[in-house]
């Protein structure tokens, strides 16, 4: 059963829909308990139940949540998704690096030249509107400078330049005039309908004034003048309305214009200006209706509109429309108050049409120019573009062949070589990638063989391990033990204990030149060949000879005599001759023999080059076995000397490898004295005690550094 649920799992998790984060998780569960929430709402409201009301909110708010949270999943799934290959990290990165900036750079650019365009037309009307302003000051001025001199004079005030104006200027058909002479209205004889003055005096405004105000809810573009002489002082009023037919004039060839105030029309204005007039209304509705009127007409609010846009010239020839306030004058009280707004709407090629209208023919120049740089430009935009997008291929190519080269050697496919084509970073780095898998490809074959040759060695320790006494026959009066630890995998040291009879014993400890598998040989042929030499029914020297004396070549061997009458001089002479015959100049062996006779407790002893063995008497006495020769097989023909000594009952025989004695830290050798105090102070203890004892603390004396050399330790002790 648990088989299918996880091979189930294993299918969801492939497909994505197993979740795998805290947040999927937690969506989920949500989810979960949203269908559960908005099920148990339907089956309560299914049956009437006023809790089915109390639900809907949790059901909405856990939607909500669940939306969020799958939300953030999709996010980071496409962000994983899209962002794994490095071709796209590095289109995403471009894009916010060159994309984004020049964007944002388009985006400024686009809005500071419609920003510009709104304004530059703007400035039109306005610089327009100021030119009527101060053609209007300049008239209204010579006006009240000719009324001053006739009232001085004492003749009727009669305007004869705004007589020649009005016949002259069709703007001066729109435009009103009024005198007041020390704050009373000056009738202007001459001047049709201008017997009472159309509107109030100035407030106390400055001698020159010229502005945009607002008298009785309606805008003028409105000029005073005032004078003094005497003790007289004579105020000259010039007015134009600010209405629809100015407008249509400015906006004849530049737009539509909108002009928003802060104006509450008249009935009749706004039947004039086309809306629907209203029945009156009784006072009590007016009283009803008068808050909620007066609040729809507060504020800034469209008061007509002037011109038309213009038609489209193409695709860019998009409409502009930008607004500016209008500095407005209360005419009543004098407060300056920004209560006007002017919106202009034009299109860019009537802007550009007002704005090169001085240049001619120039300015067809001027667009060819635009038109050439912005060719120049999209060209070497798409220039960079081919070349960055050749670099991205690049440096993308190198990394999906590395990528390739990985999964190669991740299923152990070492022979794999990327390609190089090009001579930069990222070729160097292809070569060594190349040169690190024909190393490693060469280190798994050297592995391999290294492999072979441990197991070899392995075999080979295991052989030689047997070489050693595995079962060591003690006599009554006589106990051994040997110990051998390589320093490496296979020891060049030897030590034998061999029983020639029941009451004899044969003791060998070598030492072979050098380490590893030559040594280990070497030690193999002399373990073998002690052995062949010691066995009874072994041949000896044909004629009675001295112990060594004629060995060499004419060495010859008789049958019929018995190995056990060998003694270990003539033994160690033999070996030698063996060894200098089957091996190198520079193999060769240092080897002690002893021959121990039980009967009278007689060690017979030869030692070849080997350091000497020691015997440790009960009252601390020290004698070294030296008697013998140089070492075996580095010289032929060499006789070699034998010596014998008794063991008394307590007396230890000692016998050691220099892997014992020549170990060294920063207070120099072990030594043989430290190897003598061991065993004197620890005699009483068995063998094998012994040498663990000595063994340590050899060990010790080494510390954390490796073992230099085999170390081989021979004990025997006479009871």
């Amino acid at each position: 059963m648990q088989l299918p649920v996880l091979s189930l799992r294993w299918r969801l998790n492939q497909a994505g829909i197993l979740p795998t984060s805290r947040v999927a998780r937690v969506a989920w569960y949500l989810l979960g308990l949203d269908l559960f929430l908005f099920v148990l709402q339907k089956v309560l409201a299914f049956f009437k139940i006023s809790a089915s009301a109390s639900l809907g909110g949790w059901v909405t708010f856990l939607s909500l949540v669940v939306i969020v949270l799958f939300a953030i999943i999709a996010f980071r799934r496409l962000r994983t998704k899209l962002l794994w290959r490095l071709r796209n990290r590095l289109i995403v990165t471009y894009v916010f690096i060159g994309v984004i900036p020049v964007a944002l750079l388009g985006a400024m650019a686009f809005i500071t030249v419609y920003l510009f365009a709104g304004q530059f037309a703007n400035f039109v009307v306005t610089s327009d509107l100021n030119s009527r302003l101060q053609s209007l000051e300049a008239v209204n001025a010579a006006i009240a400078n000719e009324l001053a001199a006739r009232v001085e004079r004492g003749q009727s005030p009669t305007a004869e330049s705004l007589e020649g104006l009005k016949r002259h200027d069709p703007a001066w058909s729109r435009r009103k005039i009024c005198a007041w002479s020390d704050a009373k209205p000056l009738p202007l004889s001459g001047v049709a309908g201008q017997d009472e003055a159309p509107f109030a005096p100035p407030p106390s405004v400055s001698p020159q004034f010229a502005a945009i105000v607002n008298d009785s809810g309606k805008l003028h573009l409105r000029s005073a003048t005032t004078l003094s002489f005497g003790s007289r002082k004579l105020t000259v009023v010039s007015s134009e309305p600010l209405d629809r037919n100015l407008l249509e004039v400015i906006a004849a060839d530049l737009g539509e214009i909108t002009l928003y105030a802060m104006v509450i029309p008249s009935m009749a204005d706004v039947a004039s200006e086309g809306a629907p007039v209203e029945e009156s209304k009784t006072e009590a509705e007016a009283g009803q209706d008068s808050v909620v009127t007066k609040r729809e007409r507060e504020g800034l609010r469209p008061i007509f509109t002037a011109g038309s846009l213009p038609p489209s010239t193409g695709i860019f020839d998009r409409a502009i429309t930008f607004g500016t306030p209008l500095p407005v004058m209360n005419w009543a009280n004098g407060q300056q108050k920004a209560a006007a707004l002017l919106r202009v709407q034009t299109r860019p090629s009537v802007l550009y049409e007002r704005l090169f209208a001085a240049l001619g023919d120039f300015a067809k120049g001027v667009e060819y120019v635009l038109l050439f740089s912005a060719i120049v430009f999209a060209v070497i935009e798409l220039f960079a573009l081919w070349i960055g997008t050749r670099l991205t291929r690049t440096v993308t190519g190198a990394v999906a062949q590395l990528y390739k080269a990985t999964e190669h050697i991740n299923r152990g496919d070492f022979s794999h070589r990327i390609p190089v084509k090009s001579s930069d970073q990222l070729a160097s780095l292809a070569n060594s990638f190349n040169s690190m898998t024909a190393s490693i490809e060469k280190l798994v074959e050297e592995q391999k063989q290294k492999q072979r040759l441990e197991n070899e060695l392995a075999i080979a320790q295991e052989v030689q391990a047997q070489l050693f006494p595995q079962h060591i026959s003690q006599l009554a009066s006589l106990e051994v033990y040997g110990f051998c630890r390589p320093a490496r995998t296979v020891s060049g040291d030897y030590y034998d204990f061999l029983t020639v009879d029941s009451d004899k014993l044969l003791l060998a400890v070598g030492d072979i030149s050098g380490k590893g598998i030559s040594a280990a040989l070497l030690m193999a042929t002399i373990h073998s060949a002690v052995r062949a030499y010691s066995l009874e029914g072994t041949p000896i020297l044909r004629e009675p000879m001295a112990v060594g004396a004629g060995g060499g070549p004419g060495l010859r061997l008789a049958a019929g005599a018995h190995g056990g009458e060998v003694s270990p001089a003539t033994l160690l002479s033999l070996l030698n001759h063996q060894l200098y015959q089957s091996t190198p100049l520079e193999k060769y062996a240092t080897l002690f023999l002893a021959t121990y006779d039980e009967a009278d407790r007689n060690l017979t002893y030869s030692n070849g080059g080997h350091l000497p063995p020691i015997i440790l008497g009960e009252d601390g006495r020290v004698q070294r076995l030296e008697c013998g020769g140089t070492v075996v097989g580095l010289f032929e023909r060499r006789s070699y000397e034998e010596a014998s000594i008794q063991l008394r009952r307590g007396e230890i025989f000692l016998a050691y490898s220099d892997g014992v004695t020549e170990p060294e830290n920063d207070f120099g050798e072990f030594g043989e004295q430290r190897l003598i105090d061991l065993v004197q102070n620890n005699r009483n203890l068995p063998l094998n005690r012994i040498s663990e004892i000595v063994t340590s603390a050899v060990d010790d004396w080494i510390g954390d550094k490796e073992q230099p050399d085999d170390v081989t330790l021979v004990l025997a002790r006479a009871r």
